[in-house]
């Protein structure tokens, strides 16, 4: 199970989890970052470098956003043709 971005995430987007993580699996758009759950290896090395806690393993994500699992699936899937984010940008870039 892939570790997913959360509710927390939503209009902040920082990038510090970006850069540490080693398979470079991170998406994002106007509204949060998202976790490509094909790409993460589960290091959970992104998840202490989330200044608002919205990193989760994909079973422990609390139930009121467990829809958060999917979302991130899904955005990954549409945001891929654009590019992953690999490097730490403004806050709310």
């Amino acid at each position: 199970m892939a570790h997913v971005v959360t509710q927390p995430c939503v209009g902040c987007k920082y990038t510090d989890c970006v850069v540490v993580c080693p398979m470079e699996c991170f998406y994002g758009d106007a509204t949060q970052l998202y976790i490509d759950p094909d790409d993460c290896i589960d290091c959970g090395a992104c998840a202490p470098e989330c200044p608002v806690e919205a990193i989760y393993l994909g079973t422990d994500v609390p139930e009121r956003w467990a829809g958060y699992v999917a979302l991130n699936a899904d955005r990954v899937r549409a945001l891929k043709p654009h590019g992953r984010v690999t490097e730490k940008q403004p806050r709310g870039a």
